[in-house]
This record gives structure tokens, C-alpha cells and sequence, in this order.
């Protein structure tokens, strides 16, 4: 099943868009190649309010989304994870509503780096965060007029979450599905086999959209995210085959499989290739020397 990305999006900075009832999406001037044109804050509710990513740490942003609340009662505010896109004005998005602060945990990694290894995305984690409760998978917690449940989906991170509006068939999906793109998986903050059964545990809901953390909604989360698991499937047999033609590097696989991705991405492709090795060579299916790592040789077990 093809994957069909769907990039038209119009950001509307400054302005809160409506998206469902009683739900308006603000949107951060922060584009770049891995948030498209910025990340998704999203308020929920009427008269008092919960807020799902309050986004980086920008005063624009921060007076864009007091606009929006309008004087109303924040009651809470929900992190989806700890990168620096969605969680650093938190602090200060509380200290301005007295909201309390939810999420699965801390910054933390999929697992801990190896002996020598280094996180290349060290500096995108938001290691001062702090929530103020910590959510259970499948927890429920219901505000003014709307219940919101945690669904834990690690992967692209390991403490990443998306919320459920319940009764309404909406997911916010976060960074763990989007429309415009595929989700960066880099371990060691992230983990493919984490990835990939997430994906099979949204498959198993029957949620009608989701809205994620950058960019549009998507609009058949069932049809998009069985394109999105072909899709990574066959990037690993891609990978696999480039095993055994010869390929013994990362940086030699993505010269192959990516040539025609715009080379601002081949860093955030390399990671993903890297996921997928690790996640092979512990299935056993590929060998390296040592613990899988970016600069590591692979060869086909």
C-alpha cells in the first residue's frame, strides 16, 4: 500500500484555527526541514480549557495562545513529549494559567548509550522539563466538557504519548503520525521495534482523524498508518538489500536509498537507517562488531 504524504497546510501564525468542536489549533513560526512549518499547539474545551503541547520556548507563541485562551481557566496542560518543540513553554504557560502539567515522565532515552557513544540529538531533548503528574497508558482524565486519554507510544521518543479525545473519534497524534511526513526514529532516543508496535496498537483503535504535531490532519489514520508500516518495511528490505549488494555503512546505504531526498534530510535519514539496523541486528537478522552504532560496520547474519 502506497504512502500518500499530504503537505498542503496552511500555519496561520498568531491565529487560533478552528479544527472540531471546541478545539482550535495554533501553530509555532518555527519551520524548518524536521517541523515543516511549525509545531501544533492545540486548546481544548469551551469555558475551561486543556492545552496538548504549549510548543517551544518562543514569546510570540506564548502570546498567541493567551490570546487564544481568552481570559478562560486552563485546568490543564498535556505534554506528548519531552523535544524541544513541544515542551520548553510549558513552564511558562503555567505560570501563567496555574494549569497542571501532565505527561509520561522526563526526557529519557529508548535505551542507554554504549560504551563511546555519542546522542546526536542530544540538544534537541528537554531535559528541565518536569511534569507535574505523570500519565499511566490508557489513562483517562476529564476536564470541563471533555475526557482526554494518554495512550503511550513510544518510539520516536520513549516517553512519547498521543491523547484521545474520547466520544469524538479524534486523535492527537503528536510526532508519532503526521501527514506531511514520516516520524524521525534515532536511537538511541528512539527505537523502530518500539515504532513499529506502537503503530500496531493505534491499528487496533478505530480513531476517524488524527491531529498531529506538525502540519494538517490526517483524515484515514487506518489506511495512512497500514501505508505508513509498508512503507517502513520495505525501507528495511531496501536496507537489507543494500546489505547484499555490498554495503557495509550507513552513510553508503543512504547515498543509495535516499539519493533522491533533499540532502538537509540524509542526517535524519542516516539516524533512521541506523534504527532500522539496530532493530535488525537485534533480531538477529544482520551482525555488526560490537553494539550497532553510527559509525558501525554491518554485514548481512
Amino acid at each position: 500500500m502506497a504512502l500518500d504524504f499530504n503537505t498542503n497546510f496552511e500555519p496561520a501564525y498568531g491565529d487560533a484555527v478552528p479544527v472540531a468542536d471546541n478545539v482550535v489549533r495554533l501553530t509555532v513560526n518555527n519551520p524548518s526541514a524536521f517541523t515543516f512549518h511549525g509545531t501544533n499547539s492545540y486548546l481544548v474545551g469551551k469555558d475551561t480549557l486543556a492545552v496538548i503541547d504549549p510548543g517551544p520556548e518562543d514569546e510570540a507563541h506564548l502570546q498567541a495562545l493567551l490570546r487564544a485562551i481568552d481570559g478562560r481557566p486552563v485546568s490543564h496542560i498535556f505534554v506528548s513529549h519531552t523535544h524541544v518543540d513541544h515542551s520548553p513553554l510549558t513552564a511558562r504557560l503555567k505560570q501563567a494559567t496555574g494549569a497542571t502539567v501532565l505527561a509520561e515522565g522526563p526526557h529519557r532515552s529508548a535505551r542507554p548509550l554504549h560504551l563511546g557513544e555519542v546522542n546526536a540529538l542530544d540538544a534537541s531533548g528537554d531535559t528541565d522539563f518536569q511534569p507535574d503528574v505523570l500519565l499511566a497508558d490508557g489513562e483517562i482524565v476529564e476536564g470541563d466538557g471533555w475526557a482526554l486519554r494518554a495512550i503511550h507510544t513510544p518510539g520516536h521518543m520513549a516517553n512519547h504519548l498521543v491523547f484521545a479525545l474520547e466520544g469524538t473519534g479524534i486523535l492527537f497524534s503528536a510526532d508519532h503520525m503526521m501527514a506531511w511526513a514520516t516520524s524521525v526514529v534515532a536511537p538511541p532516543d528512539g527505537s523502530m521495534s518500539d515504532f513499529m508496535a506502537s503503530l500496531e496498537k493505534l491499528l487496533e483503535r478505530d480513531d476517524r482523524a488524527f491531529l498531529p504535531g506538525h502540519g494538517g490532519p490526517v483524515t484515514s489514520p487506518a489506511a495512512f498508518m497500514r501505508g505508513l508500516r509498508s512503507h517502513r518495511k520495505m525501507r528495511e528490505r531496501a536496507i537489507v538489500e543494500r546489505l547484499r549488494k555490498g554495503d557495509r555503512s550507513i552513510a553508503e546505504i543512504v547515498a543509495a536509498i535516499y539519493r533522491d531526498t533533499d540532502p538537509r534530510l540524509h542526517g535524519a535519514a542516516g539516524l533512521s537507517v541506523f534504527a532500522h539496523l539496530e532493530d535488525l541486528v537485534n533480531r538477529g537478522l544482520v551482525i555488526t562488531d560490537g553494539e550497532a552504532s553510527l559509525g558501525g560496520i554491518f554485514t548481512i547474519a
